[in-house]
């Protein structure tokens, strides 16, 4: 008798139910976020499948979080999680209340599966450390999750703008912690003139992952009591989002400038930026400045695009529980929120990768370079 391939997901991160396994055919569902409805970022593990085609059929997904993120989407695998492509995929909307179905010829007898490349909790302690050991970077926790991880953020810099960059409200949007190691490891390298000339003029207060909690529970949107931190900005409290609370309250210490808050997006297959169109109390020059930044981000990166997006809200109808939107109505920023993709990158395709964790990491290192570019042009302006 043929041994089973055998499937499970109890680490960092990790989601997966198994319903059944049937030789190399595994049929599996996704955990919801605890005492949530939200579900559908996945992560796991197959091993006996050494020399096997297997077949993983992911079932239930018309109720998930984003049912449109699943037509062209392509599953996430590793075999010594460090490279991360993709594999075979379709998507039956009509099968077991829909069904995503993986398939991979195995060469090795282990592989990981993912919605998107993780980037684990113990891959951000050894950022916050390496970062925090670099000349003139300082270090603080802002305070502490629901579940008691520290909220870690990064400072640098000398001048008087202050941007805020912040990351992983929504957990399961891994490619923004990988943008964040990327635009980290840009502001800190002495021989990158952008930053540089960041560091002169700006003060930079840096949170690359504001929801460990449901990191590392292997949540799609939501922190360990179930809340969406990116609707939580009107009025944070303590008991259910912590985590917002502890960022704001010290965005409230040092004033707002520039803040951008990254994200992924399930369905769109491009990189854009969202704005904080609708807010009650636009300041003069405040949404050329947004303006000017995207302008600049296209100019800079074809990875980037202005045409497909989100809808802009009317005037005055802007989402004030949203981050971008609170802390452009809260200190008159130019804030904005950066989305990338979990599908194919359909601007570039790569059929080996996607959308990666090496294409999020070199957009953080452009956002960086747009940003020197964007601070010189207000400096010359006066």
């Amino acid at each position: 008798m043929t041994q089973p391939i055998q499937i499970d997901a109890r680490f960092d991160s990790g989601n997966i139910e198994v319903l059944a396994i049937d030789g190399t055919v595994a049929t599996l569902a996704i955990r919801h976020d605890h005492q949530s409805d939200f579900f559908q970022w996945f992560h796991f593990r197959a091993t006996d499948i050494a020399g096997r085609a297997i077949t993983l059929r992911i079932t239930g997904l018309g109720a998930s979080a984003y049912p449109g993120g699943w037509p062209a989407y392509r599953a996430c695998v590793s075999t010594d999680r460090r490279l991360w492509t993709r594999t075979d995929t379709s998507y039956d909307p009509t099968e077991e209340g829909g069904t995503l179905t993986i398939r991979y010829v195995a060469e090795g007898n282990m592989a990981w599966f993912a919605y998107f490349a993780p980037y684990s909790m113990e891959r951000h302690h050894d950022l916050v450390a390496d970062i925090a050991s670099q000349n003139d970077v300082s270090y603080r926790s802002l305070g502490l999750s629901l579940d008691g991880q520290t909220i870690d953020c990064l400072e640098l810099g000398e001048g008087p703008m202050e941007v805020w960059l912040y990351a992983r409200q929504h957990p399961g949007e891994s490619m923004a912690e990988w943008w964040m190691e990327g635009a980290l490891e840009a502001l800190v390298d002495p021989a990158n003139p952008h930053a540089r000339y960041l560091r002169q003029h700006c003060r930079f207060h840096i949170v690359p992952n504001a929801n460990p909690d449901g990191s590392a529970r292997g949540h799609l949107r939501t922190n360990a009591a179930g809340v969406n931190l990116n609707r939580e900005w009107h009025d944070p409290a303590p008991l259910r989002s912590p985590e917002v609370l502890a960022i704001r309250n010290a965005m409230d210490e040092t004033g707002v400038d520039f803040a951008m808050d990254v994200h992924g997006d399930e369905a769109i297959p491009h990189v854009f930026m969202a704005g904080f169109d609708g807010i009650p109390s636009m300041k003069p020059g405040q949404q050329a400045g947004y303006d000017r930044f995207v302008e600049l981000l296209d100019a800079r990166t074809p990875d980037f695009q202005t045409k497909f997006g989100y809808p802009r809200a009317p005037a005055g109808k802007a989402n004030l529980t949203m981050s971008t939107n609170q802390l452009a109505e809260r200190f008159g920023a130019v804030s904005m929120t950066l989305e990338m993709p979990f599908k194919e990158h359909d601007d570039l395709p790569d059929a080996l990768q996607g959308w990666s964790p090496e294409r999020s990491m070199q957009l953080g290192e452009d956002c960086i370079a747009t940003l020197a570019q964007w601070v010189a042009e207000r400096r010359a302006k006066g």
